[in-house]
């Protein structure tokens, strides 16, 4: 790959977007790159938590790579439109938890592949933005969805209508960002984050990320069934026995399913 690299240490997956010289903007290649990676990591075993960063201090995606798109038909502009949002539905929902390390601007494309991961950790320089209507666009790549299902409707409309730029602290304060650290720890916390999640019942966590994601296409009724459904299953695991258990006789538990 190109402008992807891929690291793996500890069960943990590093994914970093390499493009530093465009500011890590997303061109069809990285996308189909990305697709690829994701493609990959959901299917490895040894694979428990991803992080996706970008390359360089300044930016942790700055967009689409506005360059690609001046001169697409819209024909083109669809099918890269489509090719990102399969790319990020693959991010969404692999079995793995995805902590975007958010160490700079997250702009367009950058804001929406970080909300398709599980968990935003944002870097104090941070800064946060859909600015596609003033390019006589409208987000491509899951923005007007994704947005609003995090921050709420009336405050995604504000930020795509206006394309203001929001700060990691006002990305915080609004749910954007689950966390704002100093630039120069974040991809230790990050790890740490990644390590307390690996501490717990893998098997359980992939559960869970599952029937969240399913859960907000459905009505409460339908939600609660399906959490129900998951809740038995979980009872025919190992690390359900072990975990209740260790906890009843008061020692760590050792969680081993995936």
């Amino acid at each position: 790959m190109n402008h992807v690299i891929l690291e793996i240490a500890d069960q943990i997956a590093t994914v970093t977007i390499n493009r530093p010289k465009s500011l890590n903007a997303l061109n069809s290649e990285t996308l189909s790159e990305l697709k690829e990676c994701f493609t990959e990591l959901e299917g490895r075993k040894d694979v428990r938590v991803v992080i996706l960063t970008g390359s360089g201090g300044k930016a942790f995606v700055a967009g689409a790579d506005i360059s690609e798109m001046v001169n697409a038909t819209p024909a083109e502009g669809r099918a890269m439109s489509l090719l990102a949002m399969e790319a990020f539905s693959k991010l969404e929902n692999m079995p793995q938890v995805t902590i975007a390390a958010v160490n700079g601007y997250a702009l367009g494309g950058g804001c929406e592949i970080a909300m398709a991961c599980d968990i935003r950790i944002a870097a104090e320089n941070a800064v946060f933005g859909q600015p596609e209507c003033g390019l006589g666009i409208l987000p491509g790549f899951g923005g007007t969805q994704r947005l609003a299902r995090l921050i709420g409707k009336g405050r995604a409309k504000e930020l795509i209508f206006t394309c203001d730029r929001i700060d990691a602290q006002e990305a915080y304060r609004v749910g954007l960002a689950n966390k704002v650290v100093p630039a120069d720890r974040l991809m230790d916390a990050c790890w740490e984050m990644a390590g307390k999640i690996l501490s717990k019942g893998s098997y359980a966590v992939s559960v869970a990320k599952s029937v969240i994601n399913a859960g907000q296409d459905m009505d409460l009724a339908n939600g609660l069934r399906l959490e129900a459904d998951a809740f038995g299953l979980a009872f025919s695991t190992h690390d359900k026995q072990e975990g209740m258990t260790a906890f009843l006789e008061k020692r760590p538990a050792r969680l081993t399913d995936f």
